[in-house]
């Protein structure tokens, strides 16, 4: 829709940034967003937030010169309102077509295309191992990964091409040099950006068990086995092979404190098994998923955290502003975690969200069986994630 040329309007607009936008929603501020990108989009994908006020009125809308009063009186005129797209043009139009009329109007700098820029990095407090570690947030997506630093050497586990530089940029900081980039398993929702860290000097790791899937460039990387140890400075990362949402899904565990669970387990819910091999083999793969829950997840000490590679809307951050949370807790709270087998398959299975967008383009191009230029697998991954399994009979009360 932003494709299209806006005229600019006759007044002045004020524009927001992502960060700045971003700042005000988590600093608790009431915020009424007008979001002007056509209803499938919204219903997809949209910035929500306790404190966050959203209304659909599609762009078009505001295209003639008599705009219909039924559309102006979905718009508040009591408080300042900002208006969004997908990448800032259709937006500021429609902001100017409500100045004009006496409406308090901003709009939102490069839409929702800027809002996926957005990448925070929060130090996880409760991490006692040696050396520190982060835990990079995408809030337009639910994306996380993790950065560990200890003496002169870091890692990032599940990086994304799009963050490349700033992976650099975090190490030049803490005065490190990246020696792997890691990844947890062959992603559906957006662009792993091992290959690319690989290409700059890092050693790029992926799962053995992966390998199979179809993955043609694993000579080029190092590929890790159940068990296999990297070390970070005195800081060890060590592979656990954890099955289910993928045949070759591998948490890893950074020296003994973080479990980095990719798809597996997240701290509201669990992985969904359907994305490798369709609803046909999903049934196995829950199966499989069941089993590395219990037998290598939760056999950990439970005060061990858990970091998953996904939040949804409906996570709860701990106290250091990470989505991370104790193995104990977890078993607490997630029903799921103490159902039989039997059970378990049978809620996992019984309402699968929708698939992550442009998931089979996404996975060809992290297994490397076609391209795509940094634009095109920038616009593969807009959207939500959708790689956790419905949360609905999954968490306790």
């Amino acid at each position: 829709m932003d494709d299209m040329d806006f005229p600019t309007p006759d007044v002045e607009i004020e524009s927001v940034t992502p960060d700045e936008l971003k700042g005000r929603i988590d600093a608790g501020e009431d915020v009424t967003l007008l979001d002007a990108r056509m209803e499938s989009d919204y219903e997809e994908w949209k910035i929500d937030g306790e404190n966050v006020e959203s209304i659909n009125v599609p762009y078009f809308e505001f295209l003639d010169e008599e705009i219909d009063e039924d559309v102006l009186a979905q718009i508040p005129d009591d408080r300042e309102v900002t208006v969004l797209c997908a990448k800032g043009g259709a937006s500021e139009f429609v902001a100017g077509s409500l100045a004009e009329r006496g409406y308090d109007v901003n709009h939102l700098e490069e839409g929702m295309n800027g809002w996926a820029r957005i990448y925070e990095r929060v130090e996880v407090e409760r991490y006692d191992g040696n050396g520190t570690l982060y835990q990079y947030q995408r809030p337009s997506s639910g994306c996380l990964g993790y950065l560990v630093v200890d003496g002169d050497e870091g890692a990032v586990i599940d990086p994304l091409r799009a963050f490349t530089d700033r992976y650099f940029e975090d190490a030049a900081e803490f005065g490190v040099d990246l020696k792997y980039a890691i990844d947890t398993h062959i992603h559906a929702d957006h662009i792993s950006g091992v290959r690319t860290l690989a290409e700059e000097g890092v050693e790029g790791v992926i799962p053995a068990a992966a390998v199979d899937r179809g993955v043609t460039y694993a000579d080029d990387l190092t590929v890790a086995e159940d068990g296999d140890a990297f070390q970070v400075g005195d800081a060890t990362i060590e592979t656990v092979s954890t099955p289910g949402h993928t045949s070759g899904m591998t948490s890893y565990l950074i020296d003994g404190e973080l479990l980095a669970t990719g798809d597996g387990l997240f701290v509201e819910s669990v992985a969904r098994p359907d994305l490798e091999e369709g609803d046909e083999g999903a049934e196995d793969a829950a199966k499989q998923l069941y089993e590395s829950l219990q037998e290598r997840v939760l056999s950990l000490p439970d005060e061990t955290l858990v970091g998953g590679a996904h939040f949804s809307d409906s996570a709860e951050p701990a106290e250091d502003g990470t989505y991370t949370a104790p193995i104990g807790q977890l078993t607490e709270e997630m029903d799921a975690l103490t159902m039989d087998e039997a059970d378990f398959v049978e809620v996992i299975l019984a309402d699968m969200p929708p698939r992550p967008a442009n998931y089979e383009d996404i996975i060809a191009t992290n297994l490397g069986q076609q391209a795509a230029d940094d634009d095109e697998a920038f616009e593969l991954e807009l959207g939500p994630n959708n790689c956790a399994a419905s949360q609905e009979s999954l968490a306790g009360d």
